[in-house]
């Protein structure tokens, strides 16, 4: 047997995952166990779980390797610093004792944290090598071409190449500082948002907006090449000298300073969030089309934080020459630790690789989980009354009549999701046909703009009937937009005369919850291959109603991580407008708590700020 550990830490989203024999056992962000969203500190808890699912200690494990190169990274810090001296003296003077701290003497760190027991080698992968590592080994594929785009990792901010069999070389490289993520990460923060958790948002309000500074832009900011490469005027910007990512230069050129966080928004920032909307998808429609004439392959893998662009992941399989995409669920720096992991075993160790099918992630669902028996004890520990059902099918049956009768259901069950979306395990439910529910479940449930979409989860065999999906005709992990067909939309003149968040509303389709104000939908399909029992719930929830679709968002309000525990997912049922828990084969309803009071809401939101 042959146990590798992989690590991503001390920047964003910090996990671990397992490879046991080449297979995928466990995998898990830090922020789920710690509560502390984005937690970047060294990923304990996910380590000991991740063991503990396996049943390994740490003297167990043959291997540990981390996402990236500290040193290399240390070499661009300072190699920056120096060229733009004395310009980001502050900013230097913060970063130095991090590094000094935890990321030089990584080794040291990652030994203490194991205990000591770990007597072996550590390897460190280069961060591209990481992402693309998880991006092709998991997928269907025996040959394809990997595209890798993010902020920055060492030197790369963006990466292309080929995978093989069980060899990855990637041969060509975007280096720092012209990084589509950080130009993303920057408009991200001009509108408002927080660089790392608010380019989500910004993807959401992009479809409300008309993009009328695009020009701009490309006139000033960016020089962009045929092939998807391009260089960014650095006067317009700030992030790699100083403590924020855009320069007054930028602010002139767009009329004015940055909107503050939490104010109200305005078209203008609509306009904004359209814009560079635009110019990301035509840069990677770009590198798209650059890397197959190149590669000539006809399949392509996609990783790094640029990936979970789902908008521009549709338009790369609609318009580009590729005919089939394969993007990893967690594409960010937490899916590093399984790239590293899966490097170690096919690419060191030299051991053959076999693609699974559909693919090798297990739908995703690498996390933890809790027993029947475990969520009846914490239930009862809590004093809540509860309904148990002895089966699956009779459980989903009791679910879907209140998902008809307009309940929002929080969905708890089997292993934890590995990756920012949720998809069936720990997830937020309700009705697609219901006009009312998008607001609802912003406003008094997520604690969060009522502009930001939510995702239909539907049958990948009724897929066809509610969407244009693109030519494989599925998005088993929320990575896709696809546009609402045509004879499932509701057309109004009053919608034509509407601008910016009064586009909600009217309603735009038959399934308006789940349908952005340009007619598309950020799809999930479900199938009994990789979310059996979610699939099961949606078969019962179409009997019941003829709709074969529903509302699926991350179980959490705003500010905190998706639910990891039972505890975790009573919490957030007691503090918001959840109707209805389920929690393995137990039914919790609203209506049969003991009320809580204000107090103990307002104490428990209090944990979690706003972004």
């Amino acid at each position: 047997m042959a146990a590798i550990l992989g690590i991503s830490a001390f920047y964003h989203d910090s996990a671990a995952a397992l490879v046991v024999d080449g297979r995928v056992v466990a995998a898990a962000q830090e922020e789920r166990f710690t509560r502390k969203k984005h937690d970047a500190g060294f990923p304990s808890r996910a380590v000991a779980y991740c063991l503990a699912e396996a049943g390994l200690t740490a003297s167990d494990l043959d291997w540990v390797g981390f996402y990236d190169k500290p040193l290399l990274k240390f070499e661009r810090l300072l190699e920056t610093y120096l060229a733009f001296a004395p310009r980001g003296l502050r900013s230097f003077g913060q970063a130095l004792p991090v590094w000094v701290r935890e990321k030089l003497f990584l080794p040291r760190t990652m030994a203490r944290e194991l205990g000591g027991a770990y007597k072996k080698r550590f390897l460190f992968a280069e961060h591209h090598e990481s992402h693309a590592a998880s991006a092709f080994y998991p997928s269907p594929f025996e040959e394809a071409a990997i595209l890798t785009v993010d902020g920055v990792g060492e030197w790369a901010t963006a990466s292309f190449g080929v995978g093989r069999g069980r060899t990855i070389e990637l041969t060509h490289q975007l280096r720092f500082p012209h990084s589509l993520g950080l130009l993303y990460s920057a408009f991200t923060y001009y509108c408002g948002f927080r660089v790392n958790s608010g380019e989500y948002k910004l993807m959401g309000l992009a479809p409300y907006g008309e993009p009328r500074f695009a020009g701009l832009i490309l006139e000033h900011l960016i020089d962009l090449k045929d092939d998807g490469s391009f260089r960014m005027d650095q006067s317009y910007f700030n992030y790699a000298q100083g403590l924020t990512m855009t320069s007054g230069k930028l602010h002139r050129l767009l009329g004015g300073p940055p909107r503050k966080p939490e104010s109200p928004l305005t078209q203008r920032e609509m306009d904004l969030a359209a814009s560079i909307q635009a110019v990301t998808e035509e840069i990677i429609l770009r590198m798209a089309r650059h890397v197959h004439a190149l590669t000539g392959l006809p399949d392509l893998c996609l990783a790094g934080g640029v990936a979970l662009n789902c908008v521009a992941n549709g338009r790369v399989l609609r318009e580009g020459p590729f005919e089939r995409l394969w993007v990893q669920p967690a594409a960010g720096d937490a899916g590093g630790a399984l790239g590293v992991a899966l490097l170690i075993h096919h690419q060191l160790l030299e051991n053959p690789r076999t693609p699974e099918q559909p693919d090798g992630q297990s739908g995703s669902l690498l996390g933890s989980s809790y027993s029947d028996a475990q969520i009846e004890r914490f239930l009862r520990s809590v004093g809540a009354p509860f309904e148990r059902f002895e089966d699956d099918e009779a459980l989903c049956e009791a679910v879907a009549e209140h998902l008809a009768e307009g309940a929002v259901v929080g969905w708890f069950q089997g292993r934890m999701e590995f990756g920012p979306r949720a998809l069936g395990a720990r997830s937020l439910l309700g009705d697609a046909r219901d006009p009312e529910m998008q607001s609802t479940m912003n406003l008094k449930i997520k604690f969060r703009e009522s502009f930001r979409p939510f995702a239909p989860s539907v049958l990948a065999d009724r897929a066809g009937d509610y969407f244009d999906m693109p030519r494989e005709g599925e998005s088993p992990y929320m990575l896709v937009v696809a546009p609402v067909r045509q004879d499932q939309r509701i057309h109004s003149d009053e919608a034509a005369g509407l601008f910016g968040i009064d586009k909600l509303k009217v309603p735009r389709s038959t399934i308006p919850a789940v349908t952005h104000v340009d007619g598309s939908a950020r799809v999930q399909t479900v199938d009994d291959a990789r979310n059996p029992l979610y699939a099961r719930l949606l078969r019962a929830f179409e009997r019941r109603t003829g709709c074969s679709v529903l509302i699926n968002t991350s179980f959490n309000v705003r500010g905190e991580p998706i639910v990891e525990s039972p505890a975790d997912a009573y919490r957030g049922f007691l503090a918001t407008g959840v109707d209805v828990l389920a929690l393995g084969h137990f039914l919790v309803r609203k209506a049969d708590q003991k009320p809580m009071a204000r107090a103990e809401v307002e104490a428990h939101l209090a944990r979690f700020p706003l972004d």
